[in-house]
């Protein structure tokens, strides 16, 4: 087993039988139910020294959360990633949240857009996993009685305190691991995420972000693609 799935693992054993109150009706964890999807892109893609590491914040309901893979809008991972594995079902599964797997027929905007750029630039997923990784910080998806995505920024700081000791001791190790120069954040939370991990594991990498593509953001709605990758070369990123 690489250290990268060790450290995954023991992610997933750190989280494992957390408990969370009002708002929070319903919590998933896809490297429990769509651990096989998950462990295939550490074995693909996380090997080796990395230039570059992206880090987004947690699951959304149409991508990582069906696909167990970062940022994991199925015709990406299935077609660009050529991964398609068969996913279990939660525990609990909120009624207005289905788990399909690679069957979901939702695209997951964030992530279309953000491998989409990839595409783009680098035609290959071998190309572009050569020198960068994306992984999340957080791999729990929580929702409302409603089936509404709560983000972790909006849960209670206690209820939280557990949750950020065991990713950011992750995200620490994974940074060890993959010895990157950039550390990128997609998104403010998860900028200063990596800053604090580059700071606990001694990291000398630029800490750096770039817009976050959901389409809640209206800069990102003009035009996310360009802006990341203006963003990226003005950090030397690129």
């Amino acid at each position: 087993m690489s250290k990268l799935i060790a450290s995954t693992r023991r992610l997933l054993s750190d989280l494992a039988g957390l408990q969370f109150g009002d708002p929070v009706a319903c919590v998933y964890n896809p490297l429990e139910y769509a651990w096989r999807a998950h462990e295939a892109y550490l074995s693909r893609y996380g090997s080796g020294k990395k230039r570059v590491l992206f880090l987004g914040m947690n699951p959304g309901p149409f991508g990582m959360a069906q696909t167990g893979v970062p940022f994991g809008e199925v015709e990406a991972v299935r077609d660009w990633l050529g991964i398609c594995e068969d996913v279990e079902k939660p525990l609990k599964e909120h009624p207005k949240r289905p788990i399909e797997g690679f069957a979901c027929k939702r695209s997951e905007v964030s992530g279309r857009r953000l491998w989409g750029l990839f595409t783009e630039r680098f035609g290959k997923a071998d190309s572009f996993f050569k020198e960068h990784f994306v992984m999340n910080y957080c791999p729990l998806v929580w929702m409302s009685a409603t089936g509404a995505n709560l983000t972790p920024d909006k849960l209670p700081a206690s209820e939280m305190q557990p949750v950020e000791q065991a990713c950011l001791k992750h995200l620490a190790e994974v940074i060890e691991l993959l010895d990157p120069s950039y550390l990128i954040g997609v998104g403010g939370f998860a900028e200063d995420r990596l800053t604090r991990a580059a700071v606990a594991c001694e990291s000398k990498a630029m800490v750096g972000r770039v817009l976050h593509p959901s389409p809640a953001s209206p800069a990102a709605n003009r035009g996310w693609a360009e802006a990341a990758t203006r963003q990226l070369k003005e950090q030397g990123v690129w």
